[in-house]
Formats: structure tokens, C-alpha cells, sequence
């Protein structure tokens, strides 16, 4: 059975036919007949979430893991308005939710009516397309809709992935249902083009990077690919070339450099121009550290080129000379033959210099208080190979960046807008179609924020949540400035006094916690026992003014 409404038919019709048949359902009146459509046809596989901000999270990171679109269904009024963080952190990571709202007919619009709101243009700023459905159901409005649909669909795809959103005007009745299959609607496709790099252009690349003595390559976040990965391996043992990357990036061959925050304090304290880059190369999405943009925008690149299949024009670093209109496999792919074999200089002095920070790195943590520093690398030495990470952000992010992990780590955070409303939604989305471990790093404030990700009945046995309760908004004392406040205590930090443990009660998981690193190193043990087959937070408790104290102490000593 599914609803009378024609639109909506044609839609679903439209989705199925694109491989689209994954649907986040908040419920609601108004969107019953989406619901009734996707539910009734029997070609989705729907999900119910409640809360339309989580839920768009959740979907999202399903996204993520499915490496495909995933819809998302709501009611109108405030309902579309929880949507807006997701959508927003989604369009800046480049993820393609479709995002299906239900609406009031125009002419009730502004009339005191219930639960209606102006929905149009409402995600406008972080949307690739948006297109608001006719009320009129005639055979010209039905073929504008299609079409309408399919640019949208295939928008989302295409080029750089992005959300998309559909606005469904709907009079009453809303439950009229028919016992019929989905009608054949017209599917347009797109096809994707390889953008090589024509023959002049790459003549006067691997021109330009012969002649370059110091050349620097910027990974940012991007999911796993082994293909480039073995590309950027080779490149850089032909050419000397440094990779600089962080965690997010994904890259885990050793010739590359990570530890960049740390190094960057170390590097300051020696002569900058040695590592300041002749030619900068830049691709993937956003770098955490803060230190290594200042000190590219100081100590400026002559040439700096960004990798871009959409021609993005990112200056992040102030030097930016080069659009290159190609990804980076391909980039590599055809550069990797025509530039000439270099001594390892600029590569060895990058080496040299990560190999003496991790010493000190290793060294001070080792001889350190509890706190959330110990508490990382300890979580970093225990989380399995081959599993899942989920970072938070402000503090679980930053800490995460300086530890080593197991090898074969996949890592994910909300860095597209870098929010704390979102990421444990969004991790169990990921874990729900995950068959790997998946742990969740976030602070107590973020987990508290987001603590209605755990409302659904879709947490695996996979999940593993590690919460690092130090009471409060830790990150604004590690940072310039709020700490020195009269209002730090009350209105950054924002002391937070509760736990975990009755949230986890509430919802069905499993719960330990840990104050100290005996308490922690069993707890480790015991989350990540291959018999544990319940979703699971460990709590771990620390002390602010020491967490302060310590991670500032950490880039004091590796200036040595």
C-alpha cells in the first residue's frame, strides 16, 4: 500500500531506480505520505529516529559508511529546522544526504496555520540544488517534477557530493492509500568524466617540480584509499617530496609525516625557512592544526597548488597560485612518470625531525599525571587494528592528532563545521552498517549535547563509546584567551557535573569507567574483549587543571 499522492510516487520511483532505497524516517503527520510510500512499497530499507537533528545525523554518517546517498524524511515546521546542522556539517564534507520535507500548501503559509513555517530556501546556503514540488498533480506539473527530481538526484552525485533538498507541498487528505506498485518513472543519468591533466600543463608541472628543491604535500581529511596511498608511497621515494598528514587523512605508510602540532612547536624553536616549502601541493578536506596554518601563512610557499575536480579556489594558506582541475590519484598517476629521481634531503630533515619529537613525545607522557593526554595514548595503544574511529571535537580531536594508533585505522570527524551537536549520531549511523569495531572519542560536553544518538534501536554490538569526563568545556583552557575570562568557570568551561552512567542505563549499554590509569588499563581491556557483545561506554574521569598543565607542558618539552 502506498499514498495516493502522485509526487510522492514518482519520487520514490525515481529514488529506487537510482540505487537510493536507504530512508531515515522521523515521524510526523505530514510527511505520512512519504512515509506510507517508502514503508508500504516494500523497496526501502526505512529507519526510525526520532530526533530530526540526530536523525540527519545518523543518516549521514550511514552515508558515510555505505558510500551512497541516504534519505531523510520529516514533518514540517521546526521539524526541517533540526535538520540544519547536519545538512550544513554535510555540505563541507561533501556528503550527499537527501533531504525530503514535508510542507504546508503555500496559500497557508504565514496564516497562523499549525507547524507551518517558510520552508523554502531554508537550507539554501548548504544545499548543492533545491526545488520545491508543485501542489497540482496534472501531466505537465508530474513531467517538470520528474525532471526537477532527477537534476536533483543526480546533483547530489555528481561533481562534488553535496546534499540536495526536495520540498513537498501536501494538502489533505495525507493517509489515502493505494495497493500498487510504484509507477516506471524516466530516470536520467549523468556520466562521470575522467579530468586528466592535458599535455602542456603536466610538461610544466613536472617542469616546475624538478627545479624545486623543497616541495610539500598537504594531505587533508579524506576516506580511505590504497590506490593513492601507494601513489604518494612512490612519489615520494622518487622525488623527496614531504606528505604531511594528519590522522583524518587516513594515509598510514610511514615515509609519510604525521605529528604536525607537535612538530610545528619544535620546528619553531629551530630555523623555519629549512621546512618552508618552494612548492606547496594541497588536496582533501580540512586540517585540524591551527599551528601548521600560521606557519604556512608566515613562511609562505613561492607556488601553491590545489588539487580540485570541482575548481575550488581554497587560499587557506594565503600563497595559492595553481588551481589544478583533477584529483589527487590522478594528479600522482600521470606526474609520478616524468619527474626525475632527487636526493631525500627536504624528506630527511621532515624524518628527523618527527622521530625526535615522538621520543620526547613518548618520554614526557610516559612521566606524566593522569590525565587526558595519558588517557589517549593509552586508548591509542588499545583500540584493535582494523577498527573504526570517531573523533569529537574541541578537545578528543586535538589530543587524538599527537597519539599513535593501531595500524589500519579508519578515522572520521565532523570537521566540515567542526560542531559538538552531532558526532556520536553520526558514529552510530556509521556503526550501524558497519561490521567493524567502531569507538567513539568525545568529551563530556559533546556527549551530554548528543545524547539522543543513543534513542534509536539501531546500536550494534560493534559500538564502543569512550567519554572523557573531565567536567566541563576543557578545550577553552587549552586555548588563548576564555581562560583568563572573570567568566571562564560559569560560561566556557560550563562545569558539568553529571555522568554517563544513567544515560547508559536509560538506553541499554553497557557501562565502566575508569579515575586512574590501573582503573584504565583494565577497563581497555575488558571493552575490547573479543566476547563483549554489547554496545558499551567507558567513562573516564580527569582533572581539569591537571589536563592543562600536562598538554601545555607537552609542547614546551619537545622544543628541546
Amino acid at each position: 500500500m502506498i499514498s495516493t499522492k502522485k509526487h510522492v510516487q514518482q519520487l520514490a520511483a525515481l529514488l529506487h531506480q537510482k540505487g537510493i532505497n536507504d530512508v531515515i524516517i522521523s515521524p510526523g503527520s505530514r510527511n505520512g505520505p512519504m512515509i506510507n510510500t517508502f514503508v508500504g512499497s516494500g523497496l526501502f530499507n526505512c529507519r526510525n529516529v526520532v530526533d530530526e537533528r540526530s536523525a540527519a545525523y545518523f543518516a549521514m554518517g550511514l552515508a558515510q559508511s555505505l558510500k551512497k546517498p541516504v534519505v531523510i524524511v520529516c514533518s514540517s515546521g521546526t521539524a526541517t529546522l533540526n535538520y540544519a546542522p547536519a545538512i550544513a556539517e554535510a555540505y563541507y564534507l561533501n556528503i550527499p544526504l537527501i533531504v525530503i520535507t514535508a510542507d504546508r500548501p503555500e496559500y497557508w503559509i504565514d496564516q497562523l496555520e499549525n507547524q507551518c513555517i517558510n520552508q523554502k530556501g531554508i537550507y539554501s546556503n548548504f544545499v548543492k540544488k533545491e526545488y520545491n514540488l508543485p501542489l497540482e498533480e496534472s501531466e505537465t506539473e508530474l513531467w517538470q517534477a520528474a525532471r526537477e527530481i532527477n537534476e536533483c538526484l543526480n546533483a547530489a552525485v555528481s561533481g562534488k557530493p553535496a546534499p540536495i533538498h526536495i520540498n513537498i507541498p501536501l494538502e489533505e487528505p495525507l493517509h489515502d492509500l493505494l495497493d500498487a506498485e510504484l509507477p516506471t518513472i524516466k530516470a536520467i543519468d549523468t556520466k562521470k568524466s575522467v579530468l586528466d591533466i592535458d599535455k602542456a600543463t603536466l610538461s610544466k608541472l613536472s617542469a616546475e617540480l624538478n627545479v624545486a628543491k623543497k616541495v610539500l604535500i598537504l594531505a587533508g581529511q579524506q576516506n580511505p584509499d590504497q590506490e593513492l596511498e601507494k601513489l604518494l608511497a612512490a612519489y615520494t621515494k622518487k622525488t623527496g617530496a614531504v606528505v604531511l598528514k594528519e590522522h583524518l587523512a587516513n594515509l598510514n605508510n610511514d615515509i609519510f609525516c604525521g605529528s604536525i602540532d607537535t612538530m610545528m612547536a619544535a620546528i619553531l624553536e629551530d630555523v623555519p625557512a629549512d621546512f618552508q616549502p618552494d612548492i606547496l601541493i594541497t588536496f582533501g578536506g580540512h586540517f585540524v592544526s591551527k599551528a601548521l596554518k600560521q606557519f604556512l601563512r608566515k613562511n609562505k610557499a613561492t607556488q601553491h597548488w590545489h588539487l580540485s575536480p570541482s575548481n575550488d579556489h581554497y587560499d587557506t594558506y594565503q600563497s595559492l597560485t595553481d588551481v589544478v582541475q583533477t584529483d589527487a590519484k590522478t594528479f600522482f598517476a600521470q606526474l609520478l612518470p616524468e619527474v626525475s629521481e632527487k636526493e631525500q634531503n627536504y624528506l630527511q630533515r621532515w624524518k628527523n625531525k618527527e622521530n625526535r619529537v615522538n621520543q620526547l613525545r613518548d618520554k614526557y607522557i610516559s612521566d606524566s599525571r593522569f590525565s587526558d593526554l595519558k588517557v589517549i595514548a593509552e586508548v591509542g595503544e588499545s583500540i584493535p587494528e582494523n577498527s573504526v574511529v570517531h573523533l569529537g571535537n574541541s578537545s578528543p580531536v586535538r589530543y587524538a592528532l599527537i597519539a599513535d594508533w593501531a595500524n589500519n585505522t579508519t578515522f572520521l570527524s565532523n570537521r566540515g563545521t567542526s560542531g559538538i551537536d552531532g558526532p556520536l549520531s553520526t558514529a552510530v549511523g556509521y556503526a550501524s552498517a558497519s561490521e567493524k569495531i567502531n569507538t567513539v572519542l568525545i568529551g563530556d560536553l559533546s556527549f551530554f549535547y548528543d545524547s539522543n544518538a543513543l534513542w534509536n534501536n539501531y546500536l550494534g554490538e560493534n559500538l564502543r563509546i569512550i567519554v572523557i569526563n573531565n567536567g566541563g568545556g576543557n578545550i577553552f583552557s587549552l586555548i588563548k584567551g576564555p581562560g583568563e575570562s572573570p567568566a571562564f568557570h560559569q560560561h566556557f568551561y560550563a562545569e558539568n557535573k553529571f555522568k554517563a552512567q544513567g544515560i547508559a542505563q536509560t538506553f541499554g549499554l553497557d557501562y565502566l569507567s575508569a579515575e586512574n590509569e590501573v582503573e584504565l588499563k583494565n577497563s581497555l581491556v575488558e571493552l575490547y574483549s573479543l566476547t563483549r557483545k554489547i554496545p558499551t561506554i567507558l567513562e573516564i574521569f580527569t582533572n581539569a587543571e591537571v589536563n592543562t598543565k600536562t598538554f601545555r607542558g607537552l609542547f614546551k618539552f619537545v622544543k628541546q
